[in-house]
């Protein structure tokens, strides 16, 4: 995938979005200290995978929430979740670790990946997402981000994601 792919489907399905270059962030305590400060709910990001490898979830939360992976096992009926390898984020999402987030979806053409997203993330206005790449930031307004992923036929599941 391209980075200009990125671009020209959001512009093409008339996604709002304004983007922030900056150094490239693996972490949430790099992504505070090295990304600018924009309007919007700041995200993380969990690819993650069943026991079997069988079913792949993508669960965006806000950045500094602490996920419990067995209760959130339990709230998606999933047997043990645990994080997918970077070969399989290549496979599914079309991305290099550090770079997960809503918009790499773009990539799951088969729709493969189920969606959830947090209640407290999904209340914000806008969202903070990577466009494919861990170099830039796009904020879009959280009605965009229903839209691209209509567009890209994925349904999203709200979900109160468990806390450690």
């Amino acid at each position: 995938m391209i980075l200009a792919d990125i671009y020209e489907f959001l512009e093409s399905h008339n996604v709002p979005y304004e983007r922030h270059d900056h150094p490239a962030v693996f972490t949430v305590s790099e992504a505070k200290r090295l990304s600018p400060e924009m309007e919007g709910a700041s995200t993380k990001n969990l690819f993650l995978r069943d026991k079997k490898g069988t079913r792949h979830f993508l669960v965006s939360v806000p950045q500094d929430k602490q996920v419990d992976l067995k209760e959130l096992s339990s709230s998606l009926g999933a047997s043990r979740l645990s994080f997918a390898s970077p070969e399989r984020l290549k496979t599914y999402l079309g991305i290099e670790p550090g770079s997960v987030s809503i918009l790499a979806l773009l990539n799951d053409t088969d729709k493969e990946v189920e969606v959830f997203i947090d209640n407290e993330l999904w209340d914000a206005e806008t969202i903070l997402c990577h466009p494919l790449v861990n170099t830039s930031t796009l904020a879009v307004p959280r009605d965009g981000i229903k839209h691209f992923l209509e567009k890209t036929g994925h349904s999203v599941q709200l979900v109160e994601v468990p806390v450690k």
